[in-house]
């Protein structure tokens, strides 16, 4: 059986020792009087709940799965899923970041998503239920009417309601735009809404009251494609003038996925058959209010997959210290042994080194992307606040499509640790690998998500906000530049950095003349672009640990962040120059097929 440890040290230094959170928490007021002792108090109780109440339950979840009666529509979830619930929304752990106006705690967003990231280590399936709700929650919190707020917010804080987001149908995914869902007025100023969605992730289960489905729809008026979207509230149960639940509404559960993993997760087929709903924004903009949703959650999607990159490494090393077979190359290390533990041999110690840098890399970006997200809303100026809010846009993509990337190679690194063993459902690493699968498929492609960056918000604004990254890299370059022991961590990023305005120029150039030329470049691109940010973080976290260690401190969690610097950039930061290679190869060799695929 797996085990799961919440890796708090390596949060604390983060926040505390890398980005320095508590500093920026002094100019936002909400925040202005938390103190770390506070924050490192909730993670610790945080880390508790995630290993003691959830990760006992991931293994005999995805085993069970959920079930449907067809009869009546119900889900149920699989034995435990709805106690362990029970004890999240006692706990408060629903309201953590969520506004005091509605009831919340409104403590910062990067600890909620800290606290999310060992939720997902500890149990992704179970994860799902509770996290969606936070992207409707901002989604209403940023376009619902006050009467809407009112209405569900309260509920959603506490956790008493849960939310998701009800956007694919059969025939269409991401192309939004193709869907068919359909939107009648009515006198009263609601609307009855018909169609049919799929992959619909906690659409239907027994864990709480009311379920709130943020769904698209289109009025009879509609114009065409993306344009003539609409977003709509369709509660489960209708919700009465003073709060309390209703008739049932016409939206049920037709049938549940069977799925490769996140078997615990109740991803549903939606039926809407002259379902209430109300109105979220404007008529035909409902695309505005359900972006601040799929940006949540390509987030969070991000963190699911940094999740299950360090339970899985954590297991692979315990694993890879007690396991022996043969002897090391350089001679026997164990010699009271018959073998030497498997550790001793360099591709092992490659597939638990990619894994741990990979975690800690994402760590970095994930809590950095959660302060910009804290800065866009709630910093009282309009510059900073703008200046957060443009670069969070272009990292979003970065966060969704490198860390599931990554996830999905560290897992399958640290389950080809184990051997045969890997392979075998007992020890968990199997799940591991099949629950990171699905990371890189939903909440939008990662080929979408290269897309997005490359196409929108690098090639979009002519790479403002790139060379706006780049300096951040350059007043790391003019700090440490002449030190030689940074050397190492710095160049690559500084050369690398260099680089990337020839190779943006050139793809662009390229995708004027033939856009399909981006098409073929954007993947490659995108994972440039996170190797570029992830060295910016891990040459920041190689600062700290140098400095920690030239002052005496004889902690050795700073000689392990730096021996895993230097691996990341020794092993894993050159890929770059193998993209770019690829990338410049162009559209020809993939368009220029059709005998291939006649």
């Amino acid at each position: 059986m797996p085990t799961y440890t919440p890796p708090l040290r390596d949060m604390q230094f983060v926040l505390h020792e890398v980005l320095h959170v508590m500093e920026d928490f002094k100019h936002i007021p909400k925040h202005a009087e938390l103190d770390a002792d506070t924050v490192n108090a909730v993670l610790e109780e945080g880390g508790k709940f995630a290993a003691e109440v959830t990760f006992p339950l991931n293994v005999s979840g995805d085993g069970e799965g959920c079930q449907i009666d067809q009869a009546t529509h119900a889900v149920t979830t699989p034995k435990g899923f709805k106690e362990a619930y029970k004890k999240y929304v006692e706990g408060g752990w629903a309201a953590l970041a969520c506004d005091t106006e509605f009831g919340g705690q409104g403590l910062p967003l990067v600890v909620n998503q800290l606290f999310y990231e060992m939720l997902n280590s500890a149990n992704q399936s179970w994860t799902m239920y509770p996290g969606l709700t936070h992207g409707a929650y901002a989604a209403l919190a940023s376009h619902g009417t006050d009467e809407q707020k009112l209405t569900y917010l309260p509920k959603m804080t506490s956790g008493e309601w849960t939310g998701t987001m009800c956007l694919t149908e059969p025939h269409c995914g991401t192309d939004l735009g193709l869907m068919r869902t359909k939107a009648e007025p009515q006198l009263d100023g609601t609307y009855k809404i018909t169609g049919n969605k799929i992959f619909i992730s906690a659409g239907e289960h027994d864990m709480t009251d009311n379920i709130i489905h943020l769904v698209l729809a289109r009025l009879p008026d509609a114009p065409p494609g993306i344009k003539g979207v609409s977003l709509f509230i369709v509660p489960k149960f209708m919700v009465n003038k003073d709060g309390s639940l209703g008739a049932r509404n016409g939206i049920y559960c037709g049938g549940l996925e069977h799925k490769m993993g996140i078997k615990g997760s109740a991803t549903a087929q939606m039926v809407l058959e002259d379902a209430v709903g109300t109105l979220v924004g404007q008529p035909n903009k409902g695309m505005q209010g359900m972006f601040v949703m799929m940006n949540a959650a390509r987030l969070g999607v991000g963190n699911q997959s940094l999740g299950l990159t360090e339970v899985a490494y954590q297991n692979a090393l315990a694993y890879a210290k007690d396991r022996i077979q043969m002897r090391s190359l350089s001679g026997a290390k164990a010699k009271d042994k018959p073998a030497d533990p498997i550790i001793v041999h360099p591709d092992v110690r490659r597939m638990l080194l990619t894994a741990k840098a990979y975690a800690e890399g994402g760590r970095a970006l994930m809590s950095y992307c959660s302060m910009l997200l804290e800065k866009e809303h709630y910093h009282p100026d309009e510059k900073t606040r703008k200046d957060a809010g443009e670069m969070l846009a272009m990292l979003t993509p970065i966060v969704k499509a490198f860390i599931t990337d990554n996830g999905w190679i560290a897992t399958s690194g640290c389950m080809q640790v184990f051997g045969g063993h890997g392979y075998i459902k007992e020890w968990g690493m199997e799940q591991f690998v099949r629950d990171a699968r699905i990371n890189m498929i939903y909440e939008g492609t990662n080929t979408i998500q290269s897309l997005d960056l490359l196409g929108r918000k690098i090639l979009g604004n002519n790479g403002a906000t790139l060379r706006k990254f780049g300096k951040l890299i350059g007043r790391l370059v003019e700090e440490e530049g002449v030190n030689e022991k940074m050397s190492e961590f710095i160049t690559p990023i500084a050369v690398l950095g260099e680089q990337m305005t020839k190779f943006t120029t050139e793809i662009g150039f390229k995708g004027f003349q033939n856009p399909d030329e981006v098409g073929a470049a954007a993947v490659d691109y995108l994972r440039v672009a996170g190797h570029l940010v992830f060295g910016y973080f891990w040459a920041r976290m190689a600062q700290v640990a140098l400095r920690e260690i030239a002052a005496g401190n004889t902690d050795s969690f700073y000689v392990a962040k730096l021996q895993t610097a230097r691996f990341y950039f020794a092993k894993l930061f050159p890929e770059t120059a193998t993209l770019m290679r690829t990338a410049r190869s162009g559209a020809k060799v993939l368009i220029d097929t059709d005998a291939v695929f006649a």
